[in-house]
This record gives structure tokens, sequence and C-alpha cells, in this order.
């Protein structure tokens, strides 16, 4: 009887310790970091921006500032009009990217109607966005491009790859007008970043840029 006891008492410990762990792992499930608005002066031309862009693997490894990052999410697919409109067009406007900003502390969905960024993992995922490529678990910030399927009904996605592109493109060309190192990429591991990210079955990563200061410069 008293060996039952104890063995009773031993499972609701054990059970008390994995709720509470479980607890302090969601602990920030729910934070949301507020962005400053975009930085909407450039110190270049798009002509420039152009003739400059070059896919860059050496980046400092500091982290950029929020208004950079504001800025850099902004320009990739920001809205640009009061009808809410983005700066990266998009198949019958059902702006189907959402973008995924993943750091050292944690991965983040970006929220463009109120510029802010959303907890959806707490915990280093640059692994599983750099692959087979390590130079990219180094990079500060890595923007996964996710499209998602269900914006477009019973149609099949075809139309994802191409809207990611778009945004791609967007992020290539504020770094390079803004003098960053960024490189587009495709691989990484899908199967993890699905699973962290809490996506759904339609929703798919296709691309990924990393971005970062050029070394030795802001």
């Amino acid at each position: 009887m008293k060996q039952t006891i104890r063995n009773a008492i031993a499972l609701s410990l054990l059970l008390l310790s994995t709720a509470c762990t479980a607890q302090g792992q969601n602990s920030n499930a729910g934070q949301v970091i507020n962005l400053p608005k975009p930085d909407m002066t450039l110190r270049t031309t798009l002509m420039q921006a152009l003739q400059d862009r070059s896919s860059e693997r050496d980046m400092d490894t500091k982290a950029m500032s929020d208004q950079d990052l504001a800025t850099l999410l902004w320009a990739a697919n920001g809205i640009n009009r009061p009808d809410g409109k983005r700066t990266a067009p998009s198949a019958m406007n059902k702006q189907d990217v959402e973008l995924f900003v993943i750091r050292a502390d944690g991965a983040y969905l970006w929220n463009p109607s109120d510029n802010t960024l959303s907890l959806r993992y707490k915990g280093d995922l640059r692994e599983a966005v750099a692959g087979r490529q390590a130079f990219a678990a180094k990079a500060p910030v890595s923007i996964v491009l996710v499209t998602d399927g269900a914006r477009f009904g019973d149609m099949p996605n075809k139309f994802g790859l191409a809207d990611a592109a778009y945004v791609s493109q967007n992020i290539c060309l504020i770094a390079s007008a803004e003098g960053w190192a960024c490189c587009p990429r495709a691989t990484m591991d899908i199967a993890t970043l699905k699973e962290k990210l809490g996506l759904s079955e339609k929703e798919e990563p296709v691309l990924n840029n990393v971005v970062g200061y050029k070394p030795g410069k802001k």
C-alpha cells in the first residue's frame, strides 16, 4: 500500500514537472515586438542598386537593428497604398506570401498591417534555414518566404513560387541600396521549419534570404 502511494506521488510530481516545463517553453508564445516605421530615405538610386546587386555570403554576425529590419520588411512586401496592396505583386492580389524572421532569439511572423513581429518559436532555427550551407546559419537574419496555398482556394498553388520570387528580389534590392550583404536561397530543412513554425498543410516555405551587415560596416 505504501509503495502504491509513493508511486502515485512520484507520478504526480513527474506530471507537474512536465507541465511546468511545457509552460516555460510556451511562456513567450504571445510575445509581440513593435517595430519602428521604415526609413523611406535612400542614399542611392534604383539604377545604382541594380548595378551593385550581388549575392554575398560574407556578413557580420551582429544583429540588425529594429530600424533596419523594419525597412527591409516593408521594402520586401509592405503595404504601400491605402487599399492594403503591397510593394510586391501577387497573383490575383491574394497576398499569399508570409514573411518569417528567423534570428538567434527566435522565429517571428511579420504582420505588415501593424508592423509587428509575433513569436512563433522560441529558439534558434537558423541551422534549419541553412540546410547544407553552413554560412547561412551564422547570418543574423534569415527571411523565410512562405506561400499560403489556401489563399487560392481549390486552385493548385502554381503562383506561389513566382510571388515569393518578387518578394525575394525586393529584399535583394533594398539590401543593395542600403549596402547590406544579402543572399537569396532555396536550400532549407522544410520539414523542420513547417513543424517548428506551426505551418498548415498548405503553407509552404519556398525561398529564403539571409541578410546582414557587411564586415566592418553597419
